[in-house]
């Protein structure tokens, strides 16, 4: 018998992209059953029947890309939301982000950077000091932090601060209470698996595997190694996998790296030069390293993820993808994956699909740009023929591409509504014209992706991923069916429950 049941007119298994009215039953830590009547012959005494009505059940999300490093330098510290000044803002953090060695507080006001170093100087002395500004965009510091960190107001993305992310994530009498934050939120929005980015040798690996000894941890966490202080540590990766090879909730696959940037600060690397430049790519990547350390990573029995996002960089990333090993069928033998893809040439999808190269995109990245910016940029970059290329999520369907789905979170968060409104609708904030509609995928294709896409990314679709018995229970549950709704319309849907592991861990 069932310990619980879920009844809805909308029951989506991720094997399809389509809904249908049914239920799933649970007992234990798995699906029993999932059906097209009500069940009833799962029911006993003790089972728990949730009546549904239309409300969406699916498999839990899964995020390909997400960055809890990212989301804790946001949290850190005293809370500087509001200061009106750079004086108020170093009493709360006296206050309030005075830590062991260091001193910290986030969500500083960005109309008051720069910030006079000496006046920081002046207040922390010896004390390494960071005011991390809103959306991490931005910070400042005294002169001990940048001799300790190596970083400068000047240059203080987060692959830069990595030693600083390194300083408050060891930190765990903050860190772990904000994880614990961390997990109440990604159960709120239906996330059950998450691909985890880490710099060099993660470090918080550790404290997972308590919480997971403990009950505490609420969704399966994938691991990845960013490489930013040295080359990838093949030694180490290997170490790491073979540890958690066996674990019921954490695994580690492999590395992930940036290799290019945005098209919007000539960064992406173009097959062509730029229009408004006579380059084709503002960075100097070197490729040949890059190759290095994804075919010594494959042989080690290790992935790698590519961060790329012009054409030219795909292109490069596939050339050395070419190079890994492969099966009879042509494809890959590792998930070897591709995130971001900003604008792919249609020519460079479909190699994709022929080597079995997943592709990690972020649904909602529409949703945080604006479109007369987006199009303005567009136009003067690289005009409207490559600009046709742009988040070109139907061809990768179409040439047999598996697509994941990411948040970059912090940047964004696995808000389903808001990715159908953005991947599915093609609509930015304010509205208006859909742009490249050519380009949308439908909700059921987005939602798949989300979950049966995400589980195959982390080489988890044997258990995970959908609906179907003997699977493990790891379900999200939606207010609203968005397969059959306008996309436009998409943007309120919530999650109103999620299943991890067979248990309730969020009920709205």
């Amino acid at each position: 018998m069932a310990d619980i049941i879920l009844r809805s007119n909308a029951i989506f298994d991720a094997t399809s992209t389509e809904a249908h009215p049914g239920f799933v039953a649970i007992e234990g830590n798995r699906i029993a059953a999932v059906g097209s009547g009500d069940g009833a012959e799962f029911v006993s005494e003790g089972t728990q029947v949730f009546e549904l009505g239309d409300a969406l059940v699916s498999p839990g999300l899964t995020d390909v890309h997400c960055f809890f490093n990212g989301h804790l330098l946001q949290n850190s510290g005293a809370d500087l939301s509001g200061v009106a000044s750079v004086e108020d803002a170093i009493a709360r953090v006296k206050a309030n982000g005075m830590r062991p060695g260091y001193a910290i507080g986030h969500e500083f006001p960005l109309e008051l950077l720069p910030v006079d170093e000496a006046v920081l100087d002046e207040a922390f002395g010896d004390m390494p000091c960071v005011l991390v500004g809103q959306w991490a965009d931005g910070m400042a510091m005294n002169s001990a932090a940048e001799a300790k960190y190596g970083f400068t107001p000047a240059a203080c993305w987060s692959e830069k601060a990595y030693l600083l992310l390194k300083e408050v994530i060891c930190d765990t009498e903050m860190s772990v209470p904000i994880y614990r934050d961390y997990l109440a939120m990604m159960a709120s929005l239906g996330v059950t698996s998450t691909k985890e980015m880490g710099y060099d040798d993660y470090w918080f690996i550790d404290e997972a595997a308590k919480l997971a000894e403990a009950g505490e941890l609420t969704l399966r966490l994938n691991l990845m190694s960013q490489p930013v202080g040295a080359p990838a540590n093949i030694a180490y990766g290997v170490a790491t996998h073979d540890r958690f090879a066996s674990h019921p909730q954490i695994s580690f696959s492999g590395f992930n790296q940036m290799t290019d940037g945005s098209i919007s600060q000539h960064e992406g690397e173009m097959k062509e030069p730029y229009l408004d430049a006579d380059f084709c790519c503002a960075m100097d990547i070197d490729w040949a390293e890059h190759e290095r350390q994804v075919l010594e990573a494959d042989a080690a029995g290790l992935r790698f993820s590519l961060h790329t996002q012009g054409d030219a960089a795909i292109a490069h990333a596939i050339d050395i993808f070419e190079k890994c090993q492969r099966g009879e069928d042509g494809k890959v033998l590792l998930r070897q994956a591709m995130t971001d893809l900003e604008d792919a040439d249609p020519v460079d999808l479909e190699r994709m699909g022929e080597l079995g190269i997943v592709a990690e995109v972020y649904p909602l990245i529409q949703s945080i740009a604006d479109r007369a910016g987006k199009l303005a940029m567009i136009a003067e970059k690289i005009g409207s023929e490559r600009g046709s290329h742009y988040w070109n999520r139907r061809k990768m369907i179409d040439s047999g591409v598996v697509v994941a789905c990411g948040t970059d979170l912090p940047m964004t968060r696995d808000e389903l509504g808001v990715g159908v409104y953005s991947a599915c609708g093609g609509l930015f904030p304010e509205g208006g014209e859909p742009f490249n509609t050519q380009n949308m995928i439908t909700a059921g294709e987005l939602l798949k992706s989300w979950c049966a896409g995400g589980a195959y990314d982390l080489e988890q679709l044997d258990r995970l991923g959908t609906l179907e018995p003997g699977k493990l229970a790891d379900i999200a549950v939606f207010d609203t069916n968005v397969l059959a709704i306008d996309p436009a319309d998409a943007r309120d849907t919530k999650c109103i429950m999620t299943i991890f592991d067979g248990k309730v861990v969020y009920q709205a």
